[in-house]
């Protein structure tokens, strides 16, 4: 089968972890692993998230103070080839003879999207709420609540195309894994003269659905740090969610800056035509394939 695997920022970045070089590339070398029991039987095309790396650019770009600050789709590129390079190179470690690749990718959007006149992606490191609005005041940001503190949101408006999506075809065809559309994708308008850059973070599950979609792949992995999507999530009748129908997930409400975006690309590359779409723990990324863990999303009936 073709399949795309989703990496969640958290994934590499995990919750209440320092934003060190070292810790990052022990989590590199976990989601290898996770991703290497899949590719050994399937061909698979890599995505990741890039919420903490991009808002740790971000600040310390600010920090260096004097000049314009860089934009986030500067920032965005750098992040990617900073994650797909530890990526891949545990990858390779794993995986060994396979022949591995990292693309950089940038994914167009429409510069009149609503999304930029309202900000929802969150970026960068939970603050307190004092700390956070310090900066924020600063730095000219928008907060959104996360937890029990604070992160900066930025916009995040709708992936339309993949620019680089024949490039990625013909490597999965030559039997490449391919790393690609990390963080999303750069983010791009179109325009008469091409494309320009745009301040903004593309939701990376929404792009991997996309991707999945136009390679015409058969499953759509989306691996996060819970085990499943859950019914009355932070509830004491909390329930994981094993098999659902796009039409039962979209009667359902999600938290929109965590298990929203996966719940929608889910349904999305399904309703495309995809085979299954399944939502779970990095480390049981076969088994979501076999179908033995997390939430199975198919066309129709949950069964």
């Amino acid at each position: 089968m073709r399949v795309v695997v989703a990496l969640g920022g958290n994934a590499l970045l995990r919750r209440g972890e320092p934003l060190e070089p070292a810790v990052q590339q022990r989590n590199a070398r976990l989601a290898a692993a996770a991703v290497a029991a899949v590719a050994r039987e399937h061909a698979v095309v890599v995505t990741h998230g890039n919420g903490p790396q991009v808002g740790l650019l971000a600040l310390q770009a600010a920090a260096l103070g004097g000049g314009e600050p860089w934009p986030l789709d500067v920032l965005g590129a750098e992040s990617e080839g900073m994650i797909g390079y530890q990526l891949e190179l545990e990858l390779r470690n794993v995986l060994c003879e396979r022949p591995i690749a990292t693309l950089l990718t940038q994914v167009e959007v429409d510069a009149d999207d609503p999304a930029f006149a309202a900000p929802s992606k969150p970026i960068g490191p939970v603050y307190e709420r004092a700390q956070g609005e310090q900066l924020a005041a600063a730095g000219g940001w928008r907060l959104a609540p996360d937890g029990g503190g604070v992160r900066r949101v930025v916009a995040s408006p709708e992936p339309r195309r993949i620019v680089e999506l024949e490039p990625i075809r013909l490597l999965v065809e030559a039997g490449v894994l391919v790393v690609c559309v990390g963080g999303g994708g750069v983010p791009v308008a179109a325009t008469d003269g091409g494309h320009r850059g745009v301040e903004a973070v593309v939701d990376k599950d929404l792009a991997a659905a996309l991707l999945a979609a136009q390679l015409g792949c058969h499953a759509l992995l989306l691996l996060t740090d819970v085990d499943a999507v859950y019914d009355g999530w932070g509830t004491p009748a909390a329930a994981p969610l094993r098999a659902a129908a796009p039409s039962e997930l979209r009667a359902r409400r999600f938290a929109p800056g965590t298990m929203g975006p996966k719940v929608e690309a889910a349904c999305r590359f399904v309703e495309r035509g995809g085979r299954l779409a399944a939502i779970g723990a990095l480390e049981a990324a076969a088994a979501l394939l076999e179908g033995t863990a997390g939430t199975l999303v198919r066309r129709g009936s949950a069964s």
